[in-house]
């Protein structure tokens, strides 16, 4: 009840938010009056956290209360589950396709490199990778999971092949090379990211390979309606309005095209992260403007295109590449080498603190994806695979 925002509409929760059983008028007055005092306790817990003076197994049970009190949803029955999910549809439709780009692009994409080049796997591949054996390394999952990719979205030589959203060139680069004949082009929003996949390019001999730096809210394809593939990984949860943004996909691709998304996604149940309370802290510093999806939120907005197939990724995949994340962070933050690049990025008095939020990012993700829903872990948030078709 704690976390219980005093305002239903109906009975639906306008976000993803605990709707305690006590919503009568007393259940309001005690939330109401027991609030203050949770936001204070909030506060001195989290002063002793970016102190680093809190143990994992302490925050990963926090983690786990915050996803069971503000992050699943409670509806009376499913016609208020529904109407829920079709306001949410209504509402991304008035939405510009992308909001708060700038504050997400801070939050991670202008983040030095060497950072990133500390923490993931040699393929710098910033999302879930797939262990399709126990005893993977965190190299060979990003691996696994790009021959995924080349499988599901069925790539050939000589194809014309767009990417949206391609981070540190994890994929773009890998298609490059095992497709020679192909041509790529690929959208960031970082210009960080293109110095350094332009760099990698220039290292690997491709000549296959262009980087374009946009905006996706104003971003134009260059080659509309000739593109064989259109290929996105965890970038649409960045995004809003999926209406116009799948009515520009249809468009650049040619007819008979295909185009591959890798989404998070929650089970069930879409919502936004917004920064309403103390405790919204991955909202506030790092996924402002951000959205998580329903499994099957993209099947409202596709019109001029087939859903041809989906796949879901159990959530403990991505458990367990955060996981790898957080030991590498630990690793280099030992040796000094991650300890360095934040007292170089956030200040010597502000370093200690963040490298406990980036920890802290990466066990909330790992905690959320391994989550225990009572049908098993990794069921309740996932990884979903979409394979759509335009006629």
């Amino acid at each position: 009840i704690l976390c219980q925002k005093a305002r239903d509409t109906e009975g639906i929760p306008p976000r993803a938010e605990c709707v305690s059983p006590r919503s009568s008028v007393l259940g309001i007055m005690i939330t109401a009056m027991l609030k203050p005092a949770y936001d204070a306790f909030y506060r001195s817990f989290l002063q002793l956290v970016e102190r680093n003076l809190v143990p994992d197994f302490l925050l990963r049970r926090g983690i786990r209360f915050l996803l069971r009190t503000k992050c699943l949803f409670h509806f009376k029955n499913t016609e208020d589950r529904l109407k829920h999910e079709m306001e949410f549809v209504e509402d991304l439709r008035l939405r510009p396709v992308a909001e708060q780009t700038k504050a997400a692009n801070e939050q991670h994409y202008e983040v030095p490199t060497e950072f990133y080049l500390e923490c993931l796997g040699k393929h710098l591949k910033y999302s879930c990778c797939l262990y399709s054996k126990p005893w993977m390394t965190l190299d060979e999952a990003e691996r696994e999971m790009l021959q995924c990719y080349g499988r599901r979205m069925k790539i050939m030589n000589r194809q014309n092949i767009l990417e949206l959203g391609c981070g540190w060139g994890s994929l773009s680069l890998w298609m490059a090379q095992m497709y020679p004949l192909s041509k790529i082009t690929s959208v960031s929003n970082s210009t960080t990211q293109k110095e350094f996949i332009d760099a990698r390019a220039k290292e690997l001999g491709l000549t296959n390979l262009t980087i374009i730096t946009a905006d996706m809210v104003t971003f134009e394809a260059p080659e509309a309606g000739n593109y064989d593939r259109i290929v996105s990984i965890e970038m649409f949860e960045h995004m809003k309005n999926y209406d116009k943004l799948f009515e520009r996909c249809t468009r650049w691709l040619k007819s008979g095209g295909l185009m591959f998304i890798h989404i998070f996604v929650h089970k069930d149940t879409p919502y936004h992260f917004e920064e309403e309370s103390e405790d919204d802290w991955m909202s506030k510093y790092f996924f402002t403007g951000g959205t998580m999806p329903s499994d099957r939120l993209f099947c409202f907005f596709a019109k001029g295109l087939h859903l041809k197939q989906q796949w879901r990724v159990n959530g403990n995949h991505y458990y367990k590449t955060c996981e790898h994340w957080l030991q590498n962070l630990d690793r280099s933050y030992r040796k000094g080498k991650a300890k360095a690049i934040l007292e170089k990025t956030y200040g010597k008095e502000q370093s200690v603190k963040w490298y406990v939020y980036w920890r802290l990012f990466f066990l909330s993700c790992a905690e959320m994806f391994n989550y225990d829903n009572g049908e098993g872990k990794g069921n309740e948030w996932y990884i979903s695979h979409y394979l759509f078709e335009k006629p």
